[in-house]
């Protein structure tokens, strides 16, 4: 009990957690090379570090190059080249407007206003204009307040060669890559399924089968969604979608093999685990495949024919090209119809919009009115830590408030110990190659060694020593204090019960993914499996973040936990009843069907008006009885969450 009264509140250890991740090391070469190396050349071709056109010729170079290098991220050549290109683009933009934002008065805060809604609703579009956006109001933040001798021309010039020189560096690594991303997404779903069935009946079964739907997000995002908008490769995407596809029955198999406890047998754990090699390295499957089992509990037997299936499509390249689906040719008034939605006609989108407007505004505020050396941080630190898609907006802000202290302590223990020669060069990239390792681990440790990086490069753009190390202290805690404050505190949602709308779709999906189940084609059903279970993911990451969050948000959010993962049970549950019924089971009554969806339908509802469930149990015979005693458990679970009481009785005949 003491040791129980000692720890650290949930939500402060999830705000401080830090992953371990390997060091990256190809990476951290190129960042340690291709981040510094323009500064290099200007300090070569100025004879040293002195003040002059060459030196910032090469600081703002240098930042085209930090700009490029930063966006790629693990995935296919062509997301990484979309990243790039949306980055230093709108990075350039921003350059140039940067420039009418300078001084005081009026115009320069209505800039920022403009600038901050059209970064805001960019983000909404896609990941690659999401980081355009931040990109966008990175550099007009630091083209508003850093001076130099350089024409906006020039400047702009000069940031475009450090870009070119750096995607120069990410092509290289790309193609010395020894495995192709796609593939290896779409191997690793199969070694998921090899880890799922290893863990049956072990206590990390549950994290297994969490593991796997991250793997078939992954791949199908990276192969067939993309491949939809892919103008090259088509054909080596084809054959990998027509795998990922094929894989659908062995997925559903080793699912329902989880859920009822059904060890797999050893020979198909290494037939899983072959077929994990030959897609990932392109190796030629070894021997037949394994027999058909005639005999035994219908998930083993679905396993083995899952296994069958796919043995068949990755050993014929025709068989892959059939299973592929087909490229859709979207007419153009669908895909703005979707822009359109995903923008102005999206609720969160558009209270983003107002959020980051108005941090924005105040900082430039700020930057007008308060005594602040460097105010364009202010700026800066608003855009960086107000991005919706990174994560819970109180743990960014936090991170990197006391990530900035520790890269402040350091960046002054370099500007103080270095001399102004070549060993800052040294100590730039040292810092640089860091980045890769800590951007993986922890936003705050990003922020640790980011900051003596600027510290160094800004230093030596305007020259101020140790002033300098105060000045982005100051100015970061300050842009820290007008998101938390500005961005999170005085919005209602922030505290109200944050799961609700990721609850509700995930319910809607489960709904959708029993009507298909039990009435719908093979292929309908499969889809809306992955649908669910996407639901499923977006509602644990949601989750997860606001865990990071004081009380009572992270409160709130653990006690919506053992519900997350009753509807987590419910999917697999429906997925066991797929195979049953396709290994000879009878399929269930319409009725019955109907009853059960409606009752997950009126859950939706019920977690929408923060209104309990009834208590009536739901009737269920057959293949059905499993998944309504999993509904009936998540509707009590509700029960226990919500405050209040209703009463019902509920049946086929309802």
């Amino acid at each position: 009990m003491a040791d129980r009264g000692l720890r650290a509140p949930a939500w402060l250890e999830e705000l401080v957690r830090t992953s371990t991740p390997a060091v990256p090391w190809r990476d951290v070469v190129r960042f340690a090379i291709a981040i510094p190396a323009p500064l290099a050349v200007a300090v070569v071709v100025a004879g040293g570090v002195t003040s002059g056109p060459e030196l910032g010729a090469g600081v703002f170079a240098t930042t085209g190059a930090l700009a490029t290098t930063l966006a790629p991220q693990v995935g296919p050549l062509r997301a990484q080249v979309r990243r790039i290109v949306a980055a230093v683009s709108l990075g350039a933009v921003g350059l140039v407007a940067g420039q009418v934002a300078v001084g005081g008065g009026w115009l320069p805060v209505i800039v920022i206003a403009v600038l901050s809604a059209f970064a805001a609703l960019i983000s909404s579009i896609s990941a690659a204009l999401s980081l355009g956006g931040l990109q966008l109001l990175v550099y007009t933040s630091l083209s508003s307040g850093l001076a130099t001798s350089l024409t906006t021309a020039e400047e702009v010039g000069f940031f475009a060669a450090g870009a070119a020189w750096a995607c120069v560096a990410v092509l290289l690594q790309a193609r010395t890559e020894p495995l192709d991303p796609d593939r290896v997404a779409v191997g690793t779903v199969f070694a998921r399924i090899g880890d799922l069935l290893s863990a049956v009946g072990t206590a990390e079964v549950d994290a297994a089968r969490r593991t796997l739907t991250d793997a078939l997000n992954t791949g199908y995002d990276r192969v067939i969604h993309t491949r939809s908008r892919s103008a090259g490769r088509s054909r080596e995407l084809a054959e990998l979608a027509g795998v990922l596809n094929a894989a659908a029955p062995l997925v559903e198999a080793a699912v329902a093999s989880a859920r009822t406890g059904v060890s797999a047998d050893p020979r198909d754990i290494s037939a899983i685990a072959a077929l994990t090699i030959a897609v990932t390295a392109r190796h030629p499957l070894p021997g037949e495949r394994p027999p058909p089992v005639e005999d035994g509990p219908p998930p083993r037997r679905a396993v083995r024919h899952g296994i069958r299936l796919v043995w068949n499509v990755v050993g014929d390249p025709e068989e892959r090209e059939r299973a592929a689906v087909p490229r859709a040719e979207i007419a153009w008034r669908v895909r703005a119809r979707d822009l359109v939605d995903r923008t102005f006609g999206n609720a969160d989108s558009r209270a983003f919009v107002v959020r980051l407007v108005l941090c924005m505004t105040v900082a430039e505020v700020a930057r007008q009115t308060l005594p602040l050396d460097r105010p364009y941080w202010v700026l800066l630190t608003v855009a960086i830590v107000l991005k919706p898609d990174y994560g819970s907006v109180f743990t960014r802000a936090v991170q990197r408030g006391a990530g900035t202290v520790l890269g402040v302590l350091l960046g002054s223990l370099l500007l103080t110990s270095l001399p102004r020669d070549g060993w800052v060069l040294v100590a730039m990239a040292v810092s640089a190659g860091a980045l890769p390792w800590a951007r993986a681990a922890n936003f705050g440790l990003f922020a640790v060694f980011q900051t003596p990086l600027i510290i160094l490069l800004l230093d030596l753009a305007v020259p101020s020593g140790a002033g300098l190390v105060g000045a982005r202290l100051i100015d970061t805690l300050v842009g820290c204090g007008i998101v938390l404050v500005f961005g999170y505190l005085l919005w209602p949602q922030t505290w109200r019960a944050p799961l609700d709308d990721a609850l509700r779709g995930a319910a809607l999906a489960l709904d959708r993914f029993i009507d298909a189940a039990f009435t719908a084609s093979p292929e309908d059903t499969r889809r809306a499996r992955r649908a669910s279970y996407r639901a499923l993911t977006e509602l644990q990451t949601q989750l997860q973040r606001r865990l990071a969050e004081p009380p009572p948000i992270s409160s709130r959010a653990a006690a919506w936990y053992p519900v997350i993962v009753q509807l987590e049970r419910t999917s697999d549950a429906v997925t066991e009843a797929v195979i049953a019924m396709r290994s000879g089971e009878p399929a269930p009554e319409p009725a019955q069907v109907a009853v059960l969806r409606r009752a997950v339908r009126e859950l939706a509802d019920d977690v929408r008006e923060h209104r309990p469930p009834d208590d009536a149990e739901i009737y269920a015979e057959g293949v059905l009885a499993p998944v309504a005693r999993e509904v009936d458990t998540a509707r009590r679970l509700v029960r226990e969450t919500t405050p209040g009481r209703r009463t019902g009785v509920r049946g086929a005949d309802d």
